[in-house]
Protein backbone atom coordinates (compact mmCIF):
# COMPACT_ATOMS: atom_id res chain seq x y z
CA UNK A 1 0.00 0.00 0.00
CA UNK A 2 1.61 3.30 -0.90
CA UNK A 3 0.70 5.67 1.73
CA UNK A 4 1.41 9.42 1.40
CA UNK A 5 1.21 10.73 4.84
CA UNK A 6 1.84 9.66 8.69
CA UNK A 7 -0.12 10.60 11.58
CA UNK A 8 1.27 11.76 14.49
CA UNK A 9 -0.95 12.38 17.92
CA UNK A 10 -0.04 14.40 20.77
CA UNK A 11 -1.60 12.53 23.77
CA UNK A 12 -0.65 14.41 27.21
CA UNK A 13 0.06 17.49 24.76
CA UNK A 14 -3.85 18.04 24.58
CA UNK A 15 -4.04 18.65 28.17
CA UNK A 16 -1.83 21.62 28.28
CA UNK A 17 -4.48 24.41 27.90
CA UNK A 18 -3.47 27.81 26.58
CA UNK A 19 0.08 26.39 26.93
CA UNK A 20 -0.33 23.81 24.30
CA UNK A 21 0.78 25.63 21.24
CA UNK A 22 4.26 25.73 23.12
CA UNK A 23 4.56 22.29 23.38
CA UNK A 24 3.41 21.38 19.93
CA UNK A 25 5.95 23.97 18.17
CA UNK A 26 8.82 22.49 20.56
CA UNK A 27 7.58 18.63 18.88
CA UNK A 28 7.40 19.90 15.66
CA UNK A 29 10.95 21.75 15.73
CA UNK A 30 12.06 18.33 17.11
CA UNK A 31 10.69 15.90 14.71
CA UNK A 32 12.36 18.54 11.52
CA UNK A 33 15.57 18.25 13.33
CA UNK A 34 15.33 14.40 13.54
CA UNK A 35 14.29 14.17 10.04
CA UNK A 36 16.37 16.59 8.81
CA UNK A 37 18.14 13.88 6.73
CA UNK A 38 15.16 13.59 4.64
CA UNK A 39 14.44 16.57 2.33
CA UNK A 40 11.36 15.65 0.70
CA UNK A 41 9.35 15.72 3.79
CA UNK A 42 7.24 17.97 5.20
CA UNK A 43 5.97 18.35 8.43
CA UNK A 44 2.70 20.07 9.18
CA UNK A 45 1.87 21.07 12.78
CA UNK A 46 -1.96 21.16 13.22
CA UNK A 47 -3.63 22.15 16.81
CA UNK A 48 -4.79 18.61 18.01
CA UNK A 49 -2.61 16.69 14.99
CA UNK A 50 0.42 16.87 13.28
CA UNK A 51 1.17 15.34 9.90
CA UNK A 52 4.55 14.26 7.56
CA UNK A 53 3.72 14.31 4.26
CA UNK A 54 5.86 11.63 2.96
CA UNK A 55 6.21 13.51 -0.66
CA UNK A 56 7.41 9.29 -2.11
CA UNK A 57 9.84 8.91 0.74
CA UNK A 58 10.33 5.56 2.29
CA UNK A 59 8.19 5.50 5.84
CA UNK A 60 9.90 2.95 7.59
CA UNK A 61 13.32 4.50 8.59
CA UNK A 62 10.68 7.80 9.42
CA UNK A 63 8.91 5.69 11.74
CA UNK A 64 11.81 4.25 13.19
CA UNK A 65 12.84 8.18 14.11
CA UNK A 66 9.67 8.86 15.07
CA UNK A 67 9.19 6.29 17.81
CA UNK A 68 12.11 7.95 19.84
CA UNK A 69 10.66 11.46 19.94
CA UNK A 70 9.60 12.20 22.70
CA UNK A 71 6.08 13.82 22.87
CA UNK A 72 4.57 11.63 20.09
CA UNK A 73 1.65 9.50 21.94
CA UNK A 74 1.03 7.23 18.82
CA UNK A 75 1.35 7.72 14.92
CA UNK A 76 -0.17 5.96 11.89
CA UNK A 77 0.45 5.64 8.41
CA UNK A 78 -2.24 7.53 6.67
CA UNK A 79 -4.22 7.44 3.02
CA UNK A 80 -5.30 11.51 3.04
CA UNK A 81 -8.23 11.41 0.27
CA UNK A 82 -10.86 14.48 -0.13
CA UNK A 83 -13.90 14.87 1.93
CA UNK A 84 -15.88 13.01 -0.95
CA UNK A 85 -18.11 9.68 -0.29
CA UNK A 86 -16.44 8.04 -3.60
CA UNK A 87 -12.65 8.72 -2.87
CA UNK A 88 -13.30 7.75 0.81
CA UNK A 89 -14.71 3.95 -0.74
CA UNK A 90 -12.13 3.55 -3.62
CA UNK A 91 -9.62 4.03 -0.87
CA UNK A 92 -10.86 2.04 1.94
CA UNK A 93 -11.15 -0.69 -0.78
CA UNK A 94 -7.64 -0.65 -1.86
CA UNK A 95 -6.03 -0.12 1.67
CA UNK A 96 -8.28 -3.52 2.60
CA UNK A 97 -7.36 -5.41 -0.54
CA UNK A 98 -3.98 -4.59 -0.95
CA UNK A 99 -3.05 -5.29 3.39
CA UNK A 100 -2.01 -9.06 3.30
CA UNK A 101 -3.58 -11.47 5.31
CA UNK A 102 -6.85 -9.90 6.03
CA UNK A 103 -9.96 -11.92 6.43
CA UNK A 104 -12.29 -10.24 8.64
CA UNK A 105 -12.44 -6.33 9.39
CA UNK A 106 -13.94 -3.12 11.42
CA UNK A 107 -14.75 0.40 10.28
CA UNK A 108 -14.31 3.02 12.68
CA UNK A 109 -15.31 6.07 11.50
CA UNK A 110 -14.95 9.90 13.48
CA UNK A 111 -16.57 12.74 12.01
CA UNK A 112 -14.68 15.94 13.81
CA UNK A 113 -16.19 17.98 10.35
CA UNK A 114 -19.65 18.15 10.98
CA UNK A 115 -19.93 19.45 7.49
CA UNK A 116 -19.70 16.44 6.27
CA UNK A 117 -23.25 14.93 5.21
CA UNK A 118 -22.98 11.76 6.68
CA UNK A 119 -22.69 10.77 10.56
CA UNK A 120 -20.39 8.62 11.95
CA UNK A 121 -22.25 5.37 12.34
CA UNK A 122 -24.34 5.96 9.31
CA UNK A 123 -21.09 6.07 7.75
CA UNK A 124 -19.94 3.02 8.82
CA UNK A 125 -22.49 1.03 7.64
CA UNK A 126 -22.04 2.73 4.28
CA UNK A 127 -18.29 2.12 4.02
CA UNK A 128 -18.61 -1.60 5.30
CA UNK A 129 -21.05 -2.76 3.14
CA UNK A 130 -19.39 -1.41 -0.26
CA UNK A 131 -16.33 -3.05 0.70
CA UNK A 132 -18.28 -6.13 1.67
CA UNK A 133 -20.12 -6.02 -1.73
CA UNK A 134 -16.76 -5.77 -3.52
CA UNK A 135 -14.07 -8.06 -2.06
CA UNK A 136 -14.26 -11.61 -1.69
CA UNK A 137 -14.00 -14.47 1.77
CA UNK A 138 -14.00 -11.45 3.52
CA UNK A 139 -16.20 -10.81 6.89
CA UNK A 140 -16.85 -8.23 9.28
CA UNK A 141 -15.79 -8.92 13.16
CA UNK A 142 -16.25 -5.70 15.09
CA UNK A 143 -14.70 -7.54 18.27
CA UNK A 144 -11.26 -8.53 16.95
CA UNK A 145 -11.03 -7.91 13.89
CA UNK A 146 -7.70 -8.62 11.17
CA UNK A 147 -7.86 -5.03 9.86
CA UNK A 148 -9.11 -1.74 11.39
CA UNK A 149 -9.83 1.02 8.94
CA UNK A 150 -10.28 3.75 10.55
CA UNK A 151 -11.79 7.13 8.88
CA UNK A 152 -10.96 10.44 10.16
CA UNK A 153 -13.05 12.61 8.61
CA UNK A 154 -11.39 16.80 9.52
CA UNK A 155 -12.13 19.73 8.10
CA UNK A 156 -9.40 19.95 5.15
CA UNK A 157 -9.26 16.20 4.33
CA UNK A 158 -10.27 12.82 5.63
CA UNK A 159 -7.66 10.49 6.59
CA UNK A 160 -7.49 6.49 6.34
CA UNK A 161 -5.21 4.88 8.41
CA UNK A 162 -5.07 1.08 9.76
CA UNK A 163 -2.76 0.78 12.76
CA UNK A 164 -1.43 2.35 15.73
CA UNK A 165 2.14 2.74 16.57
CA UNK A 166 3.12 3.29 19.85
CA UNK A 167 5.41 6.45 20.42
CA UNK A 168 7.98 7.80 23.41
CA UNK A 169 5.05 9.71 24.86
CA UNK A 170 5.80 12.30 27.31
CA UNK A 171 6.94 15.73 26.72
CA UNK A 172 8.97 17.32 23.77
CA UNK A 173 12.39 17.51 24.61
CA UNK A 174 13.60 21.07 25.24
CA UNK A 175 10.05 22.22 26.67
CA UNK A 176 10.88 21.71 30.04
CA UNK A 177 14.03 24.23 29.93
CA UNK A 178 17.76 22.29 30.57
CA UNK A 179 19.13 20.29 33.00
CA UNK A 180 23.10 19.06 34.08
CA UNK A 181 23.19 15.40 34.03
CA UNK A 182 25.95 13.87 36.54
CA UNK A 183 26.64 10.73 33.64
CA UNK A 184 29.09 7.70 35.17
CA UNK A 185 29.88 5.18 33.44
CA UNK A 186 26.70 3.07 35.08
CA UNK A 187 23.68 1.76 34.70
CA UNK A 188 21.40 4.38 36.63
CA UNK A 189 22.53 7.74 35.65
CA UNK A 190 21.94 7.32 31.76
CA UNK A 191 18.42 6.27 32.63
CA UNK A 192 17.68 8.90 34.69
CA UNK A 193 18.84 10.88 31.73
CA UNK A 194 16.59 9.39 30.13
CA UNK A 195 13.57 9.69 31.97
CA UNK A 196 14.23 13.07 32.61
CA UNK A 197 14.40 13.92 28.81
CA UNK A 198 10.99 11.90 28.63
CA UNK A 199 9.75 14.84 30.76
CA UNK A 200 10.96 17.51 28.10
CA UNK A 201 14.20 18.37 29.72
CA UNK A 202 17.14 18.87 27.33
CA UNK A 203 20.50 17.53 28.70
CA UNK A 204 23.96 18.81 28.92
CA UNK A 205 26.42 15.70 30.72
CA UNK A 206 28.96 15.86 33.35
CA UNK A 207 31.45 13.19 34.05
CA UNK A 208 34.65 13.13 36.46
CA UNK A 209 37.24 11.18 34.76
CA UNK A 210 40.23 10.35 36.84
CA UNK A 211 43.44 8.90 34.80
CA UNK A 212 45.27 6.85 35.50
CA UNK A 213 42.91 5.07 37.55
CA UNK A 214 40.34 5.47 35.27
CA UNK A 215 41.06 4.47 31.28
CA UNK A 216 40.61 6.21 28.35
CA UNK A 217 38.33 3.57 27.28
CA UNK A 218 35.83 4.68 30.48
CA UNK A 219 35.87 7.86 29.04
CA UNK A 220 34.77 6.02 25.44
CA UNK A 221 32.04 4.57 27.51
CA UNK A 222 30.23 7.50 28.61
CA UNK A 223 31.04 9.55 25.28
CA UNK A 224 28.64 6.41 24.23
CA UNK A 225 26.06 6.52 26.21
CA UNK A 226 25.80 9.96 25.93
CA UNK A 227 25.45 9.09 22.04
CA UNK A 228 22.52 6.67 22.90
CA UNK A 229 20.88 10.21 24.67
CA UNK A 230 21.33 12.01 21.78
CA UNK A 231 18.47 9.71 19.80
CA UNK A 232 15.94 11.13 21.91
CA UNK A 233 16.29 14.61 21.51
CA UNK A 234 18.72 17.10 20.65
CA UNK A 235 22.69 16.78 20.68
CA UNK A 236 24.22 16.38 24.08
CA UNK A 237 26.94 18.28 25.20
CA UNK A 238 29.75 16.51 27.80
CA UNK A 239 31.49 18.03 30.36
CA UNK A 240 34.47 15.74 31.42
CA UNK A 241 35.96 16.79 34.55
CA UNK A 242 39.51 15.99 35.34
CA UNK A 243 39.25 14.79 38.83
CA UNK A 244 42.44 12.87 39.65
CA UNK A 245 44.56 15.73 41.63
CA UNK A 246 41.42 16.99 43.61
CA UNK A 247 40.12 13.10 44.45
CA UNK A 248 43.61 11.89 45.49
CA UNK A 249 43.54 15.24 47.60
CA UNK A 250 40.17 13.80 49.54
CA UNK A 251 41.83 9.99 49.84
CA UNK A 252 44.98 11.82 52.08
CA UNK A 253 43.22 14.37 54.02
CA UNK A 254 39.85 13.41 55.03
CA UNK A 255 39.18 10.33 56.83
CA UNK A 256 38.22 7.56 54.76
CA UNK A 257 34.44 6.87 56.38
CA UNK A 258 33.45 10.48 55.01
CA UNK A 259 35.74 10.23 52.30
CA UNK A 260 32.72 9.04 49.42
CA UNK A 261 30.71 11.91 51.20
CA UNK A 262 33.33 14.49 50.59
CA UNK A 263 33.95 13.60 46.87
CA UNK A 264 30.38 14.08 46.26
CA UNK A 265 29.98 17.31 47.91
CA UNK A 266 32.97 18.46 45.68
CA UNK A 267 31.36 16.89 42.50
CA UNK A 268 28.00 18.78 43.76
CA UNK A 269 30.01 22.00 43.49
CA UNK A 270 31.94 21.34 40.75
CA UNK A 271 28.11 20.42 38.73
CA UNK A 272 26.45 23.88 40.45
CA UNK A 273 29.48 25.74 38.82
CA UNK A 274 29.57 24.46 35.66
CA UNK A 275 25.62 24.90 35.38
CA UNK A 276 25.97 27.90 36.39
CA UNK A 277 28.00 28.68 33.31
CA UNK A 278 25.56 27.36 30.72
CA UNK A 279 22.64 29.04 32.03
CA UNK A 280 21.65 25.51 33.37
CA UNK A 281 18.86 26.03 36.15
CA UNK A 282 18.53 22.08 38.09
CA UNK A 283 21.17 18.52 38.38
CA UNK A 284 20.15 15.08 37.65
CA UNK A 285 21.64 12.10 39.51
CA UNK A 286 21.04 8.24 38.82
CA UNK A 287 20.62 8.31 43.02
CA UNK A 288 18.14 5.75 44.13
CA UNK A 289 17.17 5.59 47.98
CA UNK A 290 19.12 2.89 49.95
CA UNK A 291 20.93 1.88 46.78
CA UNK A 292 24.67 2.22 48.06
CA UNK A 293 26.23 5.09 51.10
CA UNK A 294 26.07 7.62 49.43
CA UNK A 295 22.20 7.53 48.77
CA UNK A 296 21.15 7.14 52.05
CA UNK A 297 18.98 9.93 53.86
CA UNK A 298 21.55 10.69 55.72
CA UNK A 299 24.16 10.88 53.23
CA UNK A 300 21.80 12.65 50.06
CA UNK A 301 20.64 15.06 52.96
CA UNK A 302 25.09 16.03 53.37
CA UNK A 303 26.06 15.86 49.97
CA UNK A 304 23.41 17.74 48.93
CA UNK A 305 23.86 21.11 51.55
CA UNK A 306 26.50 22.21 49.07
CA UNK A 307 24.61 23.50 46.72
CA UNK A 308 20.98 25.71 46.44
CA UNK A 309 20.21 24.38 43.01
CA UNK A 310 17.19 21.94 42.18
CA UNK A 311 18.96 18.35 42.60
CA UNK A 312 16.24 15.97 39.94
CA UNK A 313 16.24 12.15 41.21
CA UNK A 314 14.02 10.03 38.39
CA UNK A 315 15.21 6.88 39.91
CA UNK A 316 14.77 8.09 43.42
CA UNK A 317 11.76 5.09 44.60
CA UNK A 318 13.14 2.42 41.96
CA UNK A 319 14.68 -0.75 42.37
CA UNK A 320 17.71 -1.73 41.31
CA UNK A 321 15.74 -4.56 38.19
CA UNK A 322 13.87 -1.76 37.46
CA UNK A 323 16.41 0.24 36.75
CA UNK A 324 18.14 -2.48 34.56
CA UNK A 325 15.02 -3.01 32.84
CA UNK A 326 14.58 0.22 31.54
CA UNK A 327 18.38 0.64 30.72
CA UNK A 328 17.90 -2.90 28.74
CA UNK A 329 14.91 -1.18 26.44
CA UNK A 330 16.54 1.65 25.52
CA UNK A 331 19.66 0.12 24.36
CA UNK A 332 22.09 1.25 27.13
CA UNK A 333 22.84 -1.86 29.55
CA UNK A 334 25.38 -3.56 27.23
CA UNK A 335 27.33 -0.37 27.18
CA UNK A 336 26.82 0.39 31.09
CA UNK A 337 28.30 -2.85 32.09
CA UNK A 338 31.25 -2.79 30.09
CA UNK A 339 34.24 -3.47 32.15
CA UNK A 340 36.00 -0.09 32.69
CA UNK A 341 35.71 1.48 36.10
CA UNK A 342 34.80 5.22 36.81
CA UNK A 343 35.91 7.45 39.38
CA UNK A 344 33.23 6.90 42.08
CA UNK A 345 34.47 2.59 42.52
CA UNK A 346 38.30 3.16 42.33
CA UNK A 347 38.47 4.94 45.59
CA UNK A 348 35.72 3.31 47.63
CA UNK A 349 36.60 3.12 51.54
CA UNK A 350 36.20 -0.07 52.86
CA UNK A 351 33.52 1.40 55.30
CA UNK A 352 32.15 4.81 54.02
CA UNK A 353 29.47 6.21 56.64
CA UNK A 354 26.30 5.54 55.36
CA UNK A 355 24.91 8.18 58.23
CA UNK A 356 27.14 11.03 57.89
CA UNK A 357 27.04 14.26 59.46
CA UNK A 358 26.41 17.08 58.57
CA UNK A 359 28.54 18.91 60.88
CA UNK A 360 31.17 16.88 61.23
CA UNK A 361 31.63 16.77 57.27
CA UNK A 362 31.71 20.71 57.32
CA UNK A 363 34.83 20.67 59.88
CA UNK A 364 36.78 18.47 58.15
CA UNK A 365 36.07 20.29 54.97
CA UNK A 366 37.20 23.54 56.74
CA UNK A 367 40.49 22.06 57.53
CA UNK A 368 41.50 22.32 53.98
CA UNK A 369 41.86 24.83 51.08
CA UNK A 370 39.84 23.36 48.07
CA UNK A 371 39.30 26.64 46.67
CA UNK A 372 42.35 27.10 44.44
CA UNK A 373 42.13 23.16 43.27
CA UNK A 374 38.09 24.02 42.20
CA UNK A 375 39.51 27.16 40.13
CA UNK A 376 42.40 24.82 38.57
CA UNK A 377 39.69 22.07 37.95
CA UNK A 378 36.96 24.42 36.37
CA UNK A 379 39.84 25.47 34.17
CA UNK A 380 40.81 22.84 32.38
CA UNK A 381 37.21 21.19 32.09
CA UNK A 382 37.14 19.39 28.22
CA UNK A 383 33.55 19.64 26.49
CA UNK A 384 32.83 17.24 23.95
CA UNK A 385 29.09 17.91 21.96
CA UNK A 386 27.68 14.52 20.64
CA UNK A 387 26.34 15.32 17.18
CA UNK A 388 23.38 14.01 17.05
CA UNK A 389 22.68 14.49 12.90
CA UNK A 390 26.10 11.99 12.80
CA UNK A 391 24.68 9.53 14.64
CA UNK A 392 21.54 9.67 13.14
CA UNK A 393 22.81 9.94 9.80
CA UNK A 394 24.44 6.77 10.30
CA UNK A 395 21.29 4.88 11.75
CA UNK A 396 19.63 6.06 8.45
CA UNK A 397 22.36 4.78 6.49
CA UNK A 398 21.84 1.23 7.76
CA UNK A 399 18.07 1.38 7.70
CA UNK A 400 17.86 2.10 4.26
Amino acid sequence: MQYDHIVIRYGELTLKGRNRKLFTTQLAQNVRQALRHFPAIKVDKKRDRMYIVLNGENPEPILERCIKIFGIQNMSLAIKVANNEEDIKEQALKLLTETENVQTFKITTKRSNKDFPIGSQEFNHILGGYLLANTENITVDVHQPDLEITVDIRTEATYLTSKKIQGAAGLPVGSSGKSLLLLSGGIDSPVAGYLAMKRGVQLEAIHFYSPPYTSERAKEKVLDLAEKLSFYGHSVKVHIVPFTALQQKIHREIPHGYSMTVMRRMMMRISEAVAKKEGILSLITGESLGQVASQTMESMHAINAVTNYPVIRPLVAMDKDEIINISEQINMYDISIRPYEDCCTVFVPKAPKTKPRLEKVEQFEANIAFEKDMEELLEAIETVEIEVKDKQQQALDELL
